[in-house]
């Protein structure tokens, strides 16, 4: 047994204890309890006489994307949501949305009665493909959604050009992407806006939380009062015991407001990011040199990347290999090898059990909706051959030596090896 895959009951190859995430700074405990005793844990409770959390996170992340305005949310989700209906997108419109993605993609859209018009990837990037951005735009079009997925910065020349061309917003969902450029610029600043998750996940972390970030005045005065039931924060001093959030009644809004806990450990996480990302980077680099090796193709990113984010590795397995055994087979023996999860790429969109539209009666406004927003019409053959041939591990991974790193290596060589026993 001692050559049988740990699938099968042999040895595991690793034995190590992987890196965890998340993973605090020093100054998190210390921000928290001060956010504890400081009489106000949320932008929308009286100010205490000194600048919010909040504030400050979105003034020290507005800076890190060089961007004018940032807004904090509470989600990710909430980002995109209103980054579209600030952008003017409403009922009936329909937006762009990538076919390879979180639901989140798809779901911010339908949330504010827009058509999510799912669209295919470019097979090496895994990214919007701007032909067939270009060949989906109708005269419903109101908005162009790309993801900088996983690991990869989509083509933004292209794509701004489209935007421009067709006089259409183009909101970068950066969700994967906290750290990464695209021609020496980050990225998020290129579109119209960009919006962030801090979901427990990913790069930039508090749990759950979101930001937009925008040179566009108007559009961050429009988010600010969709995220805080119609106010905005006020630009004229405040006194102790007043609301730092004026009701200015321009503009109707819902409450997705970032607490003062989660601004804390933001500006925390923030600090340790480009430290992160570098090992990420280090630690990426020399895999795909050794997976390169064996015949892995790793996802590659656009041309202007000049600084990627890991937010989760991806790798396409050989032809060879999928012929004898199924992508899914060969993730659960790399898992059994290696002790933490590898898994499939997101499912694509047109066939997702989470994208289910249906499924809710606030979207039955009518028949003819209901089959506009029908996922199984969208035809993505491109993201449904990614998903039945890419594996893929998150980015705590990562941060482990070298040492680890070849480990992963040599688990991927021993599966390939004993595939046809994975096939059983």
């Amino acid at each position: 047994m001692r050559n049988s895959l740990a699938i099968s009951g042999g040895p595991r190859l690793s034995d190590r204890e992987w890196p965890r995430w998340p993973q605090p700074g020093e100054r998190a405990l210390k921000s928290l309890e001060d956010v504890l005793m400081s009489g106000r844990w949320t932008i929308s409770c009286a100010y205490q006489g000194r600048q919010s959390y909040e504030r400050q996170f979105a003034a020290a992340f507005a800076d890190y994307c060089r961007s004018a305005m940032c807004v904090p949310m509470a989600t990710g989700t909430a980002s995109l949501a209103i980054a579209l209906e600030a952008c003017g997108v409403g009922a009936g419109d329909e937006v762009i949305v990538p076919g390879l993605s979180w639901v989140a993609s798809a779901s911010a859209v339908l949330g504010i009665n827009a058509v999510p018009v799912l669209v295919d990837i470019d097979p090496d990037t895994y990214c919007l493909n701007p032909a067939a951005v270009e060949a989906a735009i109708t005269e419903r079009t109101q908005a162009i959604t790309v993801v900088h997925a996983y690991s990869a910065v989509a083509d933004l020349d292209s794509l701004l050009d489209i935007a421009q061309r067709h006089g259409l917003p183009l909101i970068e969902d950066c969700a994967h992407a906290h750290g990464a450029s695209y021609g020496n610029w980050p990225v998020g600043a290129f579109g119209t806006a960009g919006v962030f998750s801090m979901q427990g996940s990913k790069l930039l972390t508090c749990g759950e939380g979101g930001a937009l970030v925008t040179d566009d005045a108007d559009i961050a005065m429009r988010a600010e009062h969709l995220r805080a039931d119609g106010r905005v924060v006020r630009r004229d001093p405040v006194d102790v015991g007043e609301m730092e959030l004026e009701e200015t009644g321009q503009l109707m809004g819902s409450n997705a407001c970032l607490s003062e806990f989660h601004a804390a450990v933001l500006l925390d996480q923030l600090a340790l990011l480009d430290g992160q990302n570098a090992r990420r980077v280090r630690a990426a680099d020399h895999l795909s040199d050794r997976l390169g090796e064996i015949g892995m193709t790793v996802q590659e990113t656009s041309p202007g990347t000049t600084d990627r984010s890991y937010y989760r590795y991806m790798v396409r397995l050989p032809d060879e290999v999928l012929a004898v055994a199924p992508v899914d087979r060969i993730a659960r023996a790399l898992t059994a090898e290696l002790g933490f999860a590898v898994t499939q790429t997101h499912r694509p969109l047109n066939d997702n059990p989470l994208h289910r539209p249906a499924s809710r009666r606030r979207f039955a406004t009518d028949a003819r909706f209901l089959e506009r927003v029908a996922p199984s019409r969208f035809d993505l053959p491109v993201a449904k051959r990614i998903y039945g041939s890419v594996v893929s591990f998150g980015h705590e991974v990562l941060l482990a030596p070298l040492d680890a790193i070849d480990d992963i290596a040599r688990a991927f060589r021993k599966v390939m090896d004993n595939v046809r026993e994975v096939a059983r």
